[in-house]
C-alpha cells in the first residue's frame, strides 16, 4: 500500500506546501511508503520533494490518495479515475465574490474551485478539515462521509532562524508597529486594517502599519489600497512589504507590537498561530475560521468598526497587565498547535481510517 498526496501546486514556503511536506515526513516516520505528486512544483524546493503528476502511472486498489483541495483545478475532476480510497484535506476556497471588483481570473478560478468541492461530495471516503469552520461548510454542501478536524502542521522550529538585521534595525525605532501578515487579497480586508490604523494613529501618532505579503496577481486591489492610504494622509506610515524573504518576515514579527486582523474569510489563518509564537498580542475580527484558530485567546472583535478596533488596540498596548494576560492565553493556545500534538492527531486519524478497510 502506498499513500499518495496529490495537489495542483506545491509552493515553497506557503502553508499548504509546508503542510503537505510535513505530512509526508510524518507518514514516512510511521513506516508508510508515501510520495507527493503535483501539476506544478516550485523550483526552489529540493528536487526530491515531489514529482510531476504525469509520472503517476498506476494506482492500485490498495493505495490511498490524500488530495489537498484549496483552489479550482481540473485535477479535482480527474480524481475519480483513481480506483482507490481517497482522503480529502480541505483547506477551504475563498468565495469568488471577494474577487469580483479586482480580478476576473481569480473570480472564475474560485468559482471553479467550489464546483470541484461539489463534485467531490460523493467522491471521497474521508475528509480532514483544517478547522471546524471548514467542516461546517462541507456539511452545508451535503458531505456525508466522515469529517474530522486537523489543523495545519506548522514546524515552529523554522521560526527560530535569525531574523533580517536590516529590518530589525529599521523598525526598532520606538514607534508602535501594527502588523498584518497575509497575501494582499480582498477577502483579507487590508482596507479595514488601514482604516483601523488611521483611527489608532489619532490616538498614538508615533505608530506605523506594516502589511506583510505579496500582491502578485492582485495588483488592482493593491493599487487601491495604496491610493486609500494616500487619501487618508497616512501613506508615510503604511508599509507594504510585497514579496519578501523568510528572514525578513521573522524580523517584522519580532518588531511588532500588535497583530491586527480584519479578514472576512480564512479557512484557518496560519499567521495568527505565528503571532502567538512570536508573543505578539492579537486583535482580530470574528469572521469565518478566526475564532476557531484563536480558540479563546487574543482579543476577538464582534464589530469591525475601525474606531472600536483602534480603541481596543490602544487599551492592549497601554495596559501592561491586560497585555500580559492576553499573551499568557496565546501561549497556552499555541500548545494546541505544537508539531508533536498535531502530528499525533493526524497519525490517529490516518490509522483509524486505514483500519476500517
Amino acid at each position: 500500500m502506498r499513500i499518495i498526496q496529490l495537489l495542483p501546486t506545491i509552493s515553497f514556503g506557503d502553508a499548504i506546501g509546508n503542510d503537505t511536506i510535513t505530512l509526508k515526513n510524518a507518514m514516512t516516520d510511521m513506516g508508510y511508503e508515501t510520495d507527493i505528486y503535483a501539476e506544478n512544483i516550485d523550483k526552489r524546493l529540493p528536487s526530491d520533494t515531489a514529482q510531476k503528476i504525469d509520472r503517476l502511472e498506476s494506482v492500485s486498489e490498495d493505495d490511498v490518495i490524500i488530495y489537498h483541495l484549496s483552489t479550482g483545478t481540473d485535477l479535482t475532476f480527474s480524481l475519480g479515475n483513481y480506483k482507490c480510497r481517497k482522503i480529502m484535506v480541505y483547506h477551504n476556497i475563498t468565495p469568488p465574490e471577494f474577487f469580483h471588483p479586482y480580478s476576473f481570473a481569480a473570480e472564475k478560478l474560485t468559482e471553479y474551485g467550489y464546483k470541484g468541492v461539489e463534485y467531490l461530495r460523493d467522491g471521497v471516503d474521508y475528509v480532514l478539515a483544517d478547522s471546524a469552520y471548514n467542516k461546517a461548510e462541507l456539511v452545508r454542501m451535503g458531505y456525508t462521509c466522515p469529517i474530522d478536524v486537523r489543523p495545519i502542521l506548522i514546524k515552529f522550529s523554522d521560526y527560530e532562524q535569525t531574523p533580517d538585521e536590516a529590518v530589525m534595525k529599521k523598525y526598532s525605532d520606538g514607534k508602535a508597529n501594527l502588523i498584518f501578515v497575509g497575501r494582499i487579497a480582498p477577502n483579507k480586508k487590508q482596507e479595514d486594517v488601514i482604516r483601523t490604523f488611521y483611527c489608532y494613529r489619532k490616538i498614538n501618532p508615533n505608530s506605523r502599519l506594516i502589511l506583510v505579503g505579496s500582491y502578485s496577481g492582485m495588483e488592482n486591489y493593491y493599487e487601491r489600497l495604496v491610493k486609500y492610504a494616500e487619501l487618508l494622509g497616512i501613506s508615510n506610515d503604511v508599509v507594504f512589504t510585497g514579496h519578501i524573504k523568510f528572514p525578513e518576515i521573522l524580523a517584522y514579527y519580532r518588531t511588532a507590537h500588535a497583530f491586527v486582523c480584519m479578514s472576512q474569510h480564512e479557512g484557518f489563518c496560519v499567521p495568527l498561530a505565528e503571532a502567538m509564537f512570536f508573543n505578539v498580542p492579537i486583535i482580530a475580527y470574528d469572521a469565518a475560521a478566526i475564532s476557531d484558530t484563536l480558540g479563546g485567546c487574543g482579543v476577538l472583535l464582534d464589530d469591525n468598526s475601525p474606531v472600536y478596533a483602534a480603541a481596543v488596540i490602544d487599551r492592549v498596548l497601554s495596559d501592561d497587565k491586560l497585555r500580559q494576560h492576553i499573551l499568557d492565553g496565546q501561549k497556552k493556545r499555541l500548545e494546541d498547535f505544537s508539531y508533536e500534538r498535531i502530528r499525533e492527531t493526524f497519525e490517529k486519524q490516518l490509522k483509524g481510517f486505514l483500519d476500517k478497510k
